[in-house]
């Protein structure tokens, strides 16, 4: 590509990957084999991390003098804090599923199965535990962190009180507090 078309490449990735952040249900990264560094910014664009402990990721951009075009940059330090984000930038360094979740990059590494797809199956079972969950309440509890993240706490928590005050008049909420009280389980239904 040119550089001219280099640039354009790059603002679409990044869109894309913004777009895929705000996606309004939760969204998980399954990575059973190399995510290097578009593949690892696209995870890191997923609101959860599942990784094979055999898969391999890195933002390896600087091993071939570029940097993280498409938010690995601003994304990685908000899952490991600024110096350890720009240690694996700085150094490329690639990094097994299970060291990623050591380091807090993922939320489970699993044992890779003969298929190659225990990330994937892990990351299905996830989705099948959030799945029953309150879906508004789910969205707004996404809002109220992603929000929140990039603000103050004071402003924080006006973004957490503005998502729990949509929150309120929802019949799923009356429906939870309902299945409480009567000691069964809910039955949400998006309203």
């Amino acid at each position: 590509m040119s550089e001219a078309e280099v640039g354009v490449f790059v603002q679409r990735l990044r869109g894309l990957m913004n777009e895929i952040a705000a996606f309004p249900a939760p969204t998980i990264a399954a990575m059973d084999g190399y995510a290097l560094g578009g593949g690892l910014e696209l995870a890191l664009a997923c609101d959860l991390r599942v990784a094979a402990s055999s898969a391999v990721m890195g933002l390896i951009e600087t091993t071939r003098g570029l940097l993280p075009g498409a938010g690995g940059t601003q994304r990685l330090p908000r899952c490991l804090g600024v110096a350890l984000a720009k240690e694996l930038i700085f150094t490329g360094r690639r990094l097994s599923g299970t060291q990623a979740q050591a380091l807090g990059l993922v939320n489970h590494a699993v044992a890779q199965n003969e298929e190659g797809s225990a990330a994937y199956l892990r990351a299905r079972e996830l989705a099948q535990e959030i799945l029953p969950q309150a879906p508004i309440a789910v969205r707004l509890g996404k809002v109220a962190i992603d929000r929140g993240m990039e603000v103050d706490i004071a402003s924080g928590m006006a973004i957490e009180g503005m998502c729990y005050a949509q929150n309120i008049p929802t019949r799923d909420r009356r429906e939870g507090m309902a299945a409480f009280r009567e000691k069964r389980p809910p039955r949400f239904v998006g309203e």
